[in-house]
């Protein structure tokens, strides 16, 4: 409902340049990332705006970039409702989704509207498999999104560490990850220009299945990693355990996953120096917590939770990072 509203008031001349007033911060803080330039460290995660319904009013906040998705090949319902719950004592989310989505021809569609009016933003596409697709075939799906959405996004996300679509996790297993980045590597070298290409890891994994992944990454050429997805932990939250059993299944985000994001992208980063691309994500509620990500090594920082529960200011305050 705010995202409509926040979509109708963008639409109005004066209220989109007070929006732009309100929320511009100078553009020196620019930043040069595998072939791409972002005009600061900020970004929208992806699941927030599935469907690229909401890019052009998002785009009136100082995001440096914007990932869309995941998206699927076909249009999904996603999981059943109540399927988003919110965690105020502990400034978090539980969500099981499910990859509910428009399909990629509409998001496609949507994107090339938009860039007939605008485009100083960095545009990502974050792509998964439809949750009827067999594990065997979840190459295919991949592939077609990437195909579909090469013209209209300026990097890729693997999404294969989401943990509301049953079996996704398994493809971050060696023989089958393999095959997928290189199956997804292969396809965009092909290509006249090819685009960067990005894997978003869960913050479940032990050192011994990150260190498969890095290894990996780089057989593949896979231009950087996304550290974190949510967790299906339970450990240490204010909420009472009752309330969290009532809740269910689902991936848990926002301050109780910074610590555990850090420490995997602090691991990553002394395994892969640059130019290897750390985009940092999970429990971003504030500029100390995108700060620590920063020095732990991350590159760029996106928001989820944190934008949910602190709004527009954070994007504003994180755009400001050196």
């Amino acid at each position: 409902m705010v995202m409509s509203l926040f979509r109708l008031a963008t639409s109005i001349p004066g209220v989109r340049s007070m929006t732009r007033s309100l929320f511009h911060v100078p553009s020196n803080s620019s930043i040069q990332l595998a072939g791409l330039t972002f005009n600061n460290r900020v970004g929208l995660a992806a699941g927030f705006d599935k469907d690229g319904k909401y890019i052009a009013p998002l785009a009136y906040l100082p995001f440096g970039h914007i990932e869309v998705g995941t998206v699927t090949p076909r249009p999904q319902a996603g999981n059943d409702k109540p399927r988003l719950f919110r965690l105020p004592a502990d400034r978090a989310l539980i969500n099981r989704m499910g990859f509910n989505n428009d399909g990629v021809e509409a998001l496609v569609a949507r994107l090339k509207q938009y860039k007939k009016v605008k485009t100083d933003i960095i545009i990502g596409g974050n792509i998964g498999k439809n949750k009827d697709t067999d594990l065997e075939l979840a190459t295919d799906d991949y592939i077609y999104c990437f195909e579909m959405l090469f013209e209209d996004v300026d990097y890729f996300t693997v999404n294969v560490s989401s943990p509301n679509t049953p079996g996704l996790r398994s493809l971050q297993e060696r023989e089958p990850l393999e095959f997928l980045l290189g199956t997804i590597a292969l396809a965009n070298g092909m290509k006249k220009n090819p685009k960067p290409i990005f894997l978003k890891i869960a913050p479940d994994l032990h050192f011994e299945q990150l260190d498969e992944i890095l290894e990996i990454c780089r057989a593949h050429n896979i231009d950087g990693i996304i550290a974190t997805n949510t967790t299906i932990s339970r450990t240490e939250l204010k909420t009472p355990e009752s309330h969290i059993n009532a809740i269910g299944n689902g991936g848990l985000s926002g301050a109780p996953l910074h610590h555990h994001s850090t420490e995997i992208i602090s691991y990553i980063r002394r395994k892969m120096p640059p130019p290897f691309v750390i985009i940092g994500v999970g429990g971003v509620m504030s500029r100390g917590d995108a700060e620590e990500k920063i020095k732990a090594g991350a590159d760029l920082i996106q928001v989820y939770t944190g934008f949910i529960y602190e709004g527009p200011q954070l994007v504003k305050a994180l755009a400001r990072l050196q």
